[in-house]
């Protein structure tokens, strides 16, 4: 069958060995110091080796390649029904957050929503709405506004807000914001994710996009816990 699996450029490669740990299926592997592709069934091409790899060498392509095998995955991987976490993915850990109470009720008119713009989510937005001419645009992973509480206050203000989750949409998100970006005159771009495997895909669809788009529009990368810390919120370069 033809599908998106990823590709390993062996000499961009520097042997770092990140993106064979962010593999969670094993379907990366390093050879004589260099990182390669063990199986085509093993690699379900939501593309969570991309955004560690330091030198660009892990791209995307479309090719003839065996169907990805969930099965024979967690073959691989030793996986056990009691032990394993749902999807195999990291992300979807269930585990309860305990908050401290805080010193007085705030009632809700006391916190107005920030959100600029509908719909918001990247699958069903228009790409020339009237809204996106000179817009600070805020991509974000779908989890983060729940995970982070002052998301609103702290990203959304004054921003064109736009969500989405390539795990569960299962879509490339690179073309429609590539679309967004190419046609409309966009000031600078925010990327919120979780810190998450599976965010990786909205990260990555995020900075091809700003690539295919050929324009120089400056990205600022937040990475959330899933305990609602700010881990990093930084320019990208």
């Amino acid at each position: 069958m033809i599908r998106r699996i990823i590709r390993i450029d062996s000499e961009k490669c520097n042997g770092c060995a990140m993106c064979a740990d962010a593999c969670h299926e094993g379907a990366i592997g390093m050879v004589e110091g260099k990182a390669v592709l063990l199986r085509d069934d093993y690699c379900d091409g939501l593309g969570d080796c991309l955004p560690v790899c330091p030198t660009g060498a892990i791209t995307f392509e479309e090719r003839e390649a065996l169907e990805y095998d969930e099965a024979e995955v967690k073959k691989n991987i030793g996986w056990k029904e009691p032990d394993t976490l749902p999807c195999g993915c990291p992300g979807t850990n269930a585990k309860a957050l305990k908050r401290a109470e805080p010193e007085a009720a705030i009632s809700a008119s006391d916190v107005p929503s920030q959100l600029n713009q509908w719909p918001v989510q990247i699958k069903l937005v228009p790409i020339n709405a009237p809204y996106f001419n000179h817009a600070n645009l805020l991509i974000a992973a779908d989890c983060a506004a729940y995970a982070y509480g002052n998301f609103h206050r702290d990203f959304m203000k004054n921003c064109i807000t736009l969500i989405g989750c390539p795990k569960l949409d299962d879509v490339d998100y690179s073309e429609k914001l590539t679309d967004i970006l190419a046609k409309n005159d966009i000031n600078s771009v925010t990327l919120v994710r979780m810190q998450v495997p599976c965010c990786g895909g909205i990260e990555n669809a995020t900075k091809k996009a700003l690539l295919n788009s050929k324009k120089t529009i400056p990205l600022k990368v937040a990475v959330i816990s899933t305990d609602g810390k700010l881990l990093t919120d930084s320019i990208a370069k």
